[in-house]
């Protein structure tokens, strides 16, 4: 069964998740916790990690269940066809939020250029190329998962 992105109203997210999966539909709506202020106090709430998108899995027949569920705008399309999201990425977004929120990384003098597999973390086993090297930090290109990382240089 293929992976789908679903385009929500705004702020339905984590509802449309929840019907979805009572429906009979899997959803998965990656969420993170936020820091949030009112005038009278502070508060840790869990926030979805993409504004108005979920994640669907199910086969291509069953595509139109997902209208059952209240706040369901429509499919996110690309080139034309629905766009279809790889497990190996869910699966690296859910190991990257289930990550400690640091973890030790060995470099071995690492230039710009250089490929290298990472081998702890939230990430671990993707292919990175190292775009910058700076003095606190290395800048990383995640090329299969189109997004960038930057991994601070642990101090000796």
């Amino acid at each position: 069964m293929n992976w789908y992105v679903v385009y929500t109203k705004p702020k339905w997210e984590k509802k449309v998740a929840e019907r979805l999966n009572e429906i009979g539909v899997t959803s998965y709506c990656p969420l993170i916790a936020k820091m949030s202020q009112w005038s009278d106090r502070k508060k840790k709430v869990n926030v979805p990690l993409f504004n108005s998108y979920i994640f669907v899995q199910l086969e291509e027949k069953d595509r139109n269940r997902i209208f059952e569920a209240p706040g369901v705008v429509r499919y996110l399309f690309w080139l034309g066809k629905p766009a279809v999201v790889k497990n190996t990425e869910i699966e690296a977004i859910q190991n990257w939020l289930s990550a400690p929120e640091t973890y030790e990384v060995s470099i071995d003098g690492w230039k710009k250029g250089d490929t290298i597999v990472l081998e702890s973390g939230p990430f671990v086993s993707q292919s990175a190329v190292i775009k910058e090297v700076k003095q606190n930090h290395y800048v990383l290109i995640l090329e299969s998962l189109g997004c960038v990382l930057k991994v601070n240089k642990k101090e000796i």
